[in-house]
């Protein structure tokens, strides 16, 4: 499926190095935008870790509480293409200013709320939001470093969403035994208001694009037999690991204890 084809008035960057010569630097925005990544990667699974308190918290089992994480995943699968189309008349930098405006007003929901149901609705929200920002952030850091250094772009904002799985859950979920679930997204809520003013300070203005690809041309894609096949293959190979990991701390604990496996030391 294309992407939002219209170009971004990018400054001027370093292109790419010759033979023996370092690589070119990468512009600061594409950091900004990999903080933006590592967030949304964070806030994904960081429930992973503290499922037994929210579930205690809001008076639901733990495998309602376990909905927090799929409600999140509907979102991004229906957000990421249907953001982007709504998207497409919007400027860059205004629609990633508005996804982390979101992001942050979807945490305070959940940070505050009470009922079960309000949480499912903004963790929906921010995924909506998620997919929002990842739909529009690749295309503003390959633009940002240049033909010569797309590739390397895209790469450190991915990694950005590959290192919040490394980092980020493991200390949302430390944080939150600390100082309760409600903690982390707090802490994430004012992360993604900084990460938006980064935004706004460092994503370069740009206009929305006078010729828009038509809604219609966008879906022409999803008419590829294979490309179901594959995505098919993916989500069921992912949702098998995920479906584990999404209950990793009542798997390994017990009251909030630390369960051995039997004959363990």
């Amino acid at each position: 499926m294309t992407t939002r084809g219209d170009t971004l008035h990018a400054p001027d960057v370093l292109q790419g190095a010759g033979p023996g010569q370092p690589p070119a630097r990468l512009p600061l925005v594409v950091y900004v935008l990999a903080l933006g990544t590592f967030l949304m990667g964070t806030t994904e699974f960081v429930v992973a870790g503290l499922l037994p308190e929210i579930a205690g918290d809001v008076q639901v089992s733990v495998a309602q509480a376990g909905l927090l994480i799929t409600v999140f995943a509907v979102g991004m699968i229906v957000g990421a293409p249907v953001m982007a189309m709504l998207t497409l008349r919007l400027p860059r930098r205004l629609t990633l200013m508005l996804a982390l405006g979101v992001f942050a007003a979807g945490h305070v929901i959940v940070a505050v709320g009470s009922s079960f149901s309000l949480l499912l609705a903004a963790r929906f929200l921010t995924a909506l939001a998620t997919g929002a920002f990842w739909a529009v952030a690749n295309v503003v850091a390959a633009r940002a470093a240049g033909p010569a250094s797309s590739s390397r772009a895209l790469g450190v904002v991915g990694a950005g969403a590959m290192l919040a799985n490394v980092v980020g859950v493991p200390l949302g979920a430390f944080a939150g035994q600390i100082m309760g679930w409600r903690g982390p997204f707090w802490a994430l809520a004012a992360l993604g208001a900084a990460a938006m003013v980064l935004i706004a300070r460092h994503v370069p203005h740009d206009e929305a694009s006078p010729t828009v690809v038509s809604i219609r041309s966008e879906l022409t894609a999803v008419r590829s037999g294979r490309m179901w096949l594959v995505l098919a293959a993916c989500a069921t190979t992912t949702g098998g690991v995920l479906s584990t990991y999404s209950y990793i701390s009542p798997l390994l604990t017990v009251n909030g204890r630390v369960e051995l496996p039997v004959g363990g030391q």
